[in-house]
């Protein structure tokens, strides 16, 4: 994507030369993430909302109740923009001001509209399962006819995309290297800690390897 065909609002302006525009890039940040921030307007009010979510090829897919206002809103074909945070590490400098954070993140813009074919509605839910727990899908109960009709699935196609990140030590002011401080990096990632059984689990039923070998989200369906 050039700079005249970038659309303005993907287009980072604060701290330019940490942007990337590269799709492959941005998908790979956006599979990596459990978590993403809806932003969407409602009566003229601005909302974010913390929700699971899967992108399968070039779309983002989100569920939950049909009574969710912002379900109710992207699935009438309202815009919305998503926001993914990775946090890689606690970036320490010399100086108050130079701390930072190395991330990466990205921000996806699309409108919204409802999935309504139940074989679609199902293959989204599969794919959001073993996005979030990789393998769970095929050991699990599958949605009942009475529970996909209660769950609302909304696809939200990514119009415009782009990623910031941040890499590296510190950036300190020239004079404040000399200051006996420590300063660098403290690396950060999600790692899982030991399963906790569920108190009603069935006698002799041990954790699944994908379990006790969980590694984070699964990447995406179709590229």
């Amino acid at each position: 994507m050039n700079e005249s065909s970038r659309p303005p609002r993907s287009t980072v302006k604060r701290l330019p030369q940490r942007a990337v525009y590269d799709r492959a890039a941005i998908d790979a940040i956006s599979d990596e993430g459990l978590v993403c921030h809806v932003g969407f307007s409602c009566d003229d009010r601005p909302f974010v909302i913390p929700t699971i979510y899967v992108r399968i090829g070039g779309q983002v897919y989100l569920h939950g109740s049909p009574a969710s206002r912002m379900l109710q809103l992207l699935a009438k074909g309202g815009e919305a923009s998503i926001a993914v945070t990775l946090v890689d590490g606690l970036v320490l400098a010399r100086s108050a001001f130079h701390h930072s954070i190395n991330y990466r993140s990205v921000v996806l813009f699309g409108r919204g509209a409802a999935v309504h074919d139940d074989a679609q509605k199902l293959s989204v839910l599969k794919a959001l399962t073993d996005h979030i727990m990789p393998g769970r899908w095929s050991e699990v109960r599958a949605p009942s006819p009475d529970e996909l009709r209660r769950t609302l699935v909304v696809s939200l196609p990514i119009e415009e995309a782009s990623a910031k990140v941040r890499v590296g030590p510190p950036l300190d002011d020239e004079p404040d290297y000399v200051l006996p401080v420590w300063a660098g990096v403290l690396p950060l990632k999600l790692s899982a800690l030991a399963p906790l059984p569920d108190a009603r689990l069935a006698e002799g039923t041990l954790p699944p390897p994908y379990l006790t070998d969980y590694a984070g989200p699964q990447g995406a369906v179709g590229g």
